[in-house]
């Protein structure tokens, strides 16, 4: 596998991406300028991107004429559509271990967790223990799953927490 800097005039999103990275793409510009470009755009061999739109949007955002690369040459179209929603598909799935991500935030005392959407985590600086070492706490998300037979019945239960001031959305397990 080899990282190639292409130029950015060369790539070209994905233009069925049904990634929606607006919101991502400043801190993702903050990521690279503060740490440099640490994770390649995988492509195919036309400069098409199959990983790495946020990437993409934050190098034209920090004004990049190149950026790394992966050509992703040893796979057939069917795979590059398939690995293009697991690659976003599996990030989504992962979770916080909120007691170790505690402890790492604890031990950056100048890290600036709103840079990097900690604080929609509602992370926190917490008053000084006895050692005086400053702690964070996280509070966790919690969800309610409400499994529903068809499309029309998860509208129907929507609406009707919507309307009771719920916070929710609607997701495909």
């Amino acid at each position: 596998m080899n990282v190639i800097d292409k130029k950015i005039c060369e790539l070209h999103p994905y233009k069925n991406n049904p990634r929606i990275n607006d919101k991502a793409a400043d801190m993702v510009a903050k990521s690279i300028e503060q740490y440099g470009f640490k994770v390649p755009l995988v492509i195919t061999e036309d400069g098409e991107i199959i990983c790495g739109h946020t990437r993409y949007k934050a190098a034209q955002i920090l004004g990049l004429n190149e950026v790394p690369c992966i050509v992703a040459d040893d796979l057939t179209p069917e795979q590059v559509k398939a690995f293009r929603l697991v690659d976003n598909r599996t990030a989504e799935i992962a979770e916080w271990d909120y007691e170790i991500l505690t402890n790492e935030i604890s031990a950056l005392p100048d890290f600036e967790i709103s840079e990097f959407g900690f604080e929609e985590m509602k992370i926190y600086p917490e008053e000084s223990n006895d050692s005086g070492r400053k702690e964070i706490a996280l509070a966790e998300s919690i969800s309610v799953v409400i499994p529903c037979e068809n499309d029309e019945e998860a509208e129907y239960v929507y609406e009707k927490l919507v309307a009771e001031g719920y916070k929710c959305r609607i997701s495909t397990l």
